[in-house]
């Protein structure tokens, strides 16, 4: 009996080639979803990058003077922190 020697690589193996637009219509809904949540979270950094600037201003003013007169300061650092938070979290 002979042996036959069968040559795999000739053989169909099921697959096929896709391109680079065919893989990116898998995963749309995916992307669509990713590309929502990086623009919310540009525009909550872009919120708190505001918000942190307006307070240096305000502690920027009158240099030359040694210090600050801020009556209520708990009250107001803490509604500042709230102010934070609730853009972190994206509610404002």
């Amino acid at each position: 009996m002979v042996n036959k020697l069968i040559d795999t690589f000739e053989e169909d193996f099921g697959f096929s080639t896709v391109d680079t637009e065919e893989i990116m219509s898998y995963n749309q809904s995916e992307i669509d979803s990713l590309r929502a949540e990086n623009e919310d979270l540009q525009s909550r950094l872009a919120k708190m990058h505001t918000a942190i600037n307006k307070l240096l201003a305000n502690l920027s003013k009158n240099p030359e003077q040694e210090l600050i007169k801020w009556p209520n300061r708990l009250q107001k650092i803490n509604e500042f922190k709230t102010k934070l938070d609730r853009i972190r979290k994206g509610e404002e």
